[in-house]
């Protein structure tokens, strides 16, 4: 009896520390605090499922087996959890505990939660004065073959002490992390989160509308999708009696006709849309993910006009114009 007790309390205390092993922060954006609600308005309620069935639904996430619309995100999410952690997890969820959890361990940890900055400038080092002084190599009378290079190391050696600064591109989930100011005015935002499980983008399955479309952003803390993605400027061009015809003009000289070429179009007529123009569907295309490294060399660029306002948000659509016009 006394070695059955010792057995139930060393597997106690298993279960326990597995249960504090994980965390679910990661999941409250989207779940809630208590797993309560459907995440993008999708999903199930995750807290009204079985132990069993969420332990089937981590399992099919990661091997790929299971999902609809939000597989490849989860994906993601759940690629390096153990099939110990995905039990762990499920205990926490059914214990309607998952906040509890991560409080429990952050307490125990002793773990103070730093207070996100607001943003980080990008341009701070980059555009620095001693800097560029000390790489001006006009002020050199020796320039080495280190010097020249963009990595500033021995070029000819390829061990982990030559090769100069590695980017880190590895990021927290999606709303956990801080964001880069934009580089200069509408410059496209970088990824301030983890992609993995978000890419590549196909024209059947592009996770990012699922938190940045503008009726979902706030509520999400996500940046929105801004009006120019949802708006068409390229000219409506048809093939009409044999000619090319674009903004309602024919384009081409063989016949005299009053446009040379294709660039007389200064710009289309803006066409407007409740739907995500298809010609920047493909986020990744200008978007990239962060990472906070320094430039290869210094640089003298300074961003004219990124005021507070230009530094979080897109005005393209209303500068589209600028200049044509």
């Amino acid at each position: 009896m006394i070695k059955v007790l010792k057995l139930l309390t060393v597997g106690s205390l298993i279960a326990s520390s597995s249960l504090y092993a994980v965390s679910t922060s990661a999941c409250v954006g989207c779940h809630g605090a208590n797993f309560e609600k459907k995440a993008m308005g999708q999903s199930k309620v995750v807290k009204d499922l079985s132990k069993e069935d969420i332990v089937k639904a981590l399992k099919g996430y990661k091997d790929g087996s299971y999902g609809g619309a939000m597989k490849a995100m989860m994906k993601g999410q759940v690629a390096s959890l153990s099939d110990a952690d995905i039990g762990a997890m499920a205990d926490v969820i059914k214990g309607g505990g998952a906040k509890k959890a991560d409080d429990k361990k952050a307490d125990d940890k002793k773990v103070q939660t730093p207070k996100k900055a607001e943003l980080i400038d990008i341009n701070a080092k980059a555009s620095d004065a001693k800097r560029i002084e000390k790489e001006d190599l006009g002020n050199k009378k020796v320039v080495s073959e280190e010097t020249l290079g963009l990595r500033k190391t021995n070029l000819y050696k390829e061990d982990k002490d030559t090769v100069g600064v590695k980017t880190d591109y590895s990021r927290p989930a999606p709303g956990q992390s801080t964001k880069f100011e934009r580089a200069y005015v509408n410059a496209p935002p970088m990824i301030p989160h983890s992609v993995d499980g978000l890419l590549p983008i196909t024209q059947n399955n592009n996770q990012c509308l699922s938190c940045h479309m503008p009726e979902s952003a706030k509520a999400m803390g996500a940046t929105p999708i801004p009006v120019s993605h949802f708006t068409n400027y390229r000219p409506t061009t048809v093939y009409k009696n044999g000619e090319l015809v674009k903004e309602g003009k024919v384009v081409g000289i063989q016949k005299g006709d009053e446009l040379g070429n294709v660039s007389d179009i200064k710009i289309a007529k803006p066409k407007k849309s409740d739907k995500l123009y298809q010609g920047r569907f493909n986020c990744s295309q200008c978007h990239a993910p962060q990472a906070k490294v320094d430039t290869d060399v210094a640089n003298t660029f300074k961003p004219d006009g990124l005021d507070d306002k230009h530094k979080a948000h897109s005005t393209l659509a209303d500068a589209m114009n600028e200049g044509v016009e």
